[in-house]
């Protein structure tokens, strides 16, 4: 019963911060964030997510990492992508979290080695409440984190882009410079 309550909790939460996204064109003034520390913090997070699982995680920045935004939900939208990978990426395997800069912005890619989405699934991820099971048998998610990403995402004049790559997937999430 502990479980049933903590998972909806969690979701009431999921649903209150969308509800806040959506109903607010500009919840809070956004500040100039330096997002090499919020990265590295994520980083040691998703390690300690990780634990006995053995994911190796690394983090490469490389460009600008300055942006105005609002940090609190960059925060959120950069762990759901980090912590995102730890769960979906087999045991062992390779997370990378890389920030660089280029003419069409400043984009966080999150990238794993772990077995692809199906094309069916991969265009569905950010709906509200679709989720995909959990290579491990783990607790199913809320299916809210991604479609929350891409609510941030449009709210700071950006995009949110989920492909599969060579060896894994790659999820970037991309903000005008």
């Amino acid at each position: 019963m502990q479980q049933q309550a903590s998972r909806m909790q969690a979701l009431l939460n999921d649903l209150l911060l969308l509800a806040r996204l959506e109903t607010s064109d500009n919840p809070s003034e956004d500040e100039l964030v330096d997002v090499r520390p919020l990265l590295e913090h994520i980083r040691k997070d998703a390690e300690a997510l990780s634990g006995e699982r053995g994911h190796h995680i690394s983090l490469e920045i490389d460009g600008n990492t300055r942006l105005h935004a609002i940090e609190g939900e960059l925060r959120s939208a950069f762990s759901n992508l980090a912590f995102n990978a730890v769960k979906y990426t087999p045991d062992g395997g390779e997370i990378t979290l890389r920030w660089h800069s280029d003419a069409q912005g400043q984009h966080l890619s999150v990238i794993d080695n772990g077995e692809g989405i199906a094309p069916q699934p991969l265009m569905r991820l950010t709906e509200r409440f679709y989720s995909l099971p959990r290579p491990n048998g783990g607790r199913k998610s809320t299916g809210l984190g991604l479609n929350f990403v891409q609510e941030v995402a449009e709210l700071h004049g950006g995009e949110l882009q989920v492909g599969n790559v060579e060896g894994g997937v790659e999820v970037r999430l991309t903000l005008p410079t």
